[in-house]
């Protein structure tokens, strides 16, 4: 299904969005949390989307054309990263612009990392998704990094901390936990509406 995708433009100012009338996917997460390996995971590339070093590299939107049919859409990371306090605001205002303008966003994945309980940042991103009433799935990333028969009680911790009611997916990049799940919900969402 992700078959032909390919990287088609950053965006820094919210004039410059891209105006198009397919369906967007978004990725949302703090800096570090693994939405570049999530996108390559997902789409079967290796460097389709850029791993960083160093947290808060993304300080754009990056939008990746998928078969013509729609757009999977990086947001840049919150929380620490290298972004001067003046390019945070900047990336905040654009996140927030898109996120409450754009009605062509049909599904947001919220990525958070399965071995740190959520943040403030988190607890605000996910109040903020709850108040767009656009559909969300959280996903706790890099589970490889922690014991198979610990990640329930790592979900737990986290649907805890942010007061969640939404189911949680479990992912990695390196054994491809739950990819076959998200590929799922992410064609129902395309396909079946």
């Amino acid at each position: 299904m992700l078959k032909n995708v390919n990287f088609e433009l950053s965006v820094f100012s919210k004039d410059k969005l891209l105006n198009t009338n397919l369906p967007q996917i978004v990725l949302v997460g703090k800096s570090n949390v693994g939405k570049s390996s999530f996108i390559n995971t997902i789409c079967n590339r290796k460097n389709l989307a850029k791993v960083g070093q160093t947290p808060g590299k993304t300080k754009c939107l990056n939008y990746y054309n998928v078969n013509n049919e729609f757009y999977i859409v990086d947001l840049p990371g919150y929380g620490y990263s290298t972004m001067s306090e003046k390019e945070k605001q900047t990336a905040n205002k654009l996140v927030d612009f898109y996120l409450r303008t754009n009605e062509n966003i049909k599904h947001i994945f919220f990525l958070v990392d399965i071995r740190h309980k959520p943040t403030a940042n988190d607890r605000l991103m996910y109040e903020f998704l709850l108040s767009t009433n656009i559909p969300f799935t959280i996903i706790a990333t890099k589970s490889d990094k922690i014991a198979k028969t610990k990640i329930d009680d790592y979900i737990k911790i986290i649907r805890k901390s942010l007061f969640a009611k939404e189911n949680i997916l479990s992912f990695s990049s390196s054994n491809k936990d739950n990819l076959e799940n998200i590929t799922k919900v992410i064609e129902n969402i395309i396909y079946n509406n």
